[in-house]
């Protein structure tokens, strides 16, 4: 299918979107949903938050937490339970002149302290609260601001960050600034420690990329792996690799023909290879899932819109989990249910075999949901939580949306908050059921544990470990890893 949307020269989050209906090339056979469960737990109304442009993250309590980028201020900072009980915890622009920051289009990530680290678009207290900040928040709610973008001369570290952080294993965090006039606006990427000390590792000039609206992931492999919205050889983005000292190596060049414009995170699959999204391009032009090996070999297993009407899905803005079943999940932005939207179609939830096999598993209907703007978070407890941005754009009038599980049949497992670390190193874990456990192991090792609570443990790596999966004995049952863990050397 010929693609129903344009893309902007210079792509900024969902202003980019288009609208114009084309004919469908061909009719796919939809295949058969697999038995499913999915549930609108919170629907915003302004006042608890509004618009979640963010995916959720999974706290030492088993609650999940996010933020919104409007509501009763502009953005919120919220907690809510497996049950759908929400709680916001922080309203920006609390502080003069929104000296806190506003507006957060990324989510949170879950540190090593046992606070959260993110960011907001705007705000701060540089330039009249227009470029952005680097925040920390307890999970009761006390906000710090670690920094302030535009701090130097002509913003040459940077602003407007659009992506989550990542805490690597240097302990320090890792990001990119969507923005920085020192070189025409094309974006860099950072390092700031716990205490709010700024590194600016990387401008990018657009030969390597530019606008980068991805976080960054840490591979197995020690570096950093992100992708940008434009740029490179082709100027439709690019996926890249970075090292922690700040050598930077462009992997992919996406051609349109391949996907096009890169926004969600990559994320690292269990066969070692890197997964993600493009919202343009693939064979039909509406956005395609793409593959590509650490030495940066890519291919396309899936295009979307490859059935009439884009009831498939459309423009995948959103990245992939890989569930504990092994398959990827994900969401699209737009298509679905045809007579949704202005867009024909309010957006999916699919699954995606490692083969290339795709089943949608949900079609919003605008009363349960519209527009995900991000992927997919599977809790410990084996169910899938996301979020619809609702109001997102201009027209879209579908109210301020909502947050919504979705149950596979899944099982429980345990996750951890970093999944790499030395022999003796103290390693957390998240679950459930953890009281009354009577043991922990890596990859067959008995290893020492102490239970925090009844969703948080802690276990020391024991010697003669090596990489593989961590299993926990709780009264109820075996638990096991989502992923391996990486004994480093």
């Amino acid at each position: 299918m010929t693609s129903w949307k344009t893309k902007s020269s210079k792509p900024f989050g969902f202003s980019a979107v288009a609208g114009a209906m084309v004919l469908a090339l061909w009719l796919a056979t939809a295949l058969p949903a697999p038995a499913q469960t999915f549930k609108t737990l919170v629907s915003f109304d302004g006042t608890d938050g509004a618009a979640p442009f963010s995916a959720l993250v999974q706290g030492r309590t088993g609650a999940f937490y996010g933020t919104t980028q409007w509501g009763a201020s502009p953005g919120t900072i919220f907690k809510i339970t497996s049950a759908g009980d929400l709680t916001p915890l922080y309203y920006f622009c609390s502080q003069y002149n929104c000296d806190d920051g506003g507006q957060p289009y990324a989510g949170l990530v879950l540190a090593t302290d046992r606070n959260f680290y993110g960011t907001t678009f705007l705000g701060g207290a540089n330039d009249n609260g227009s470029d952005g900040t680097v925040l920390r928040i307890t999970p009761g709610g006390k906000l710090t601001t670690l920094y302030n973008f535009c701090s130097k001369t002509n913003c040459a570290d940077g602003k407007n960050p659009f992506a989550v952080l990542v805490q690597a294993t240097d302990g320090n965090f890792y990001g990119t600034t969507y923005n920085d006039p020192a070189n025409d606006g094309r974006g860099t990427i950072f390092k700031i420690t716990p205490l709010g000390t700024l590194t600016t590792l990387q401008t990018f000039d657009g030969t390597d990329g530019l606008w980068s609206q991805s976080g960054l992931i840490q591979a197995n492999d020690g570096k950093l792996y992100g992708a940008t919205s434009g740029g490179g050889a082709y100027g439709h983005g690019t996926v890249f690799r970075i090292d922690l000292k700040g050598k930077l190596t462009t992997l992919h060049s996406f051609n349109w023909t391949d996907g096009a414009y890169p926004d969600a995170v990559l994320m690292q699959a269990a066969d070692g290879n890197f997964y993600g999204t493009t919202n343009n391009g693939g064979a039909y032009g509406d956005g395609a899932v793409f593959k590509i090996t650490p030495a940066g070999k890519l291919t396309t297993p899936y295009s979307f819109c490859s059935q009439s009407q884009c009831t498939d899905g459309a423009y995948p803005v959103a990245g992939l989990v890989q569930a504990t079943d092994g398959n990827f999940y994900g969401t699209t932005l737009l298509g679905g249910d045809p007579t949704c939207g202005s867009w024909d179609g309010c957006g999916t939830v699919f699954q995606l075999t490692a083969g290339g096999t795709l089943t949608t598993l949900h079609r919003f209907q605008g009363t349960d949901g519209a527009y995900p703007l991000q992927g997919l978070l599977q809790g410990t407890n084996g169910r899938f939580y996301g979020t619809t941005a609702g109001r997102t754009y201009c027209c879209m009038g579908i109210g301020d949306g909502t947050i919504f599980s979705l149950d596979m049949g899944l099982g429980p497992f345990v996750a951890f908050v970093r999944n790499s670390g030395r022999v003796g190193s103290n390693v957390q874990i998240l679950g459930q059921g953890f009281t009354g456990t009577t043991g922990v192991s890596f990859n067959g090792t008995t290893a020492s544990f102490a239970v925090k609570s009844d969703t948080y443990l802690t276990a020391t790596v024991p010697q003669g470990a090596t990489t593989g999966f961590v299993t926990v004995t709780t009264p109820s049952g075996t638990l096991q890893s989502n992923v391996m863990f990486q004994v480093r050397p």
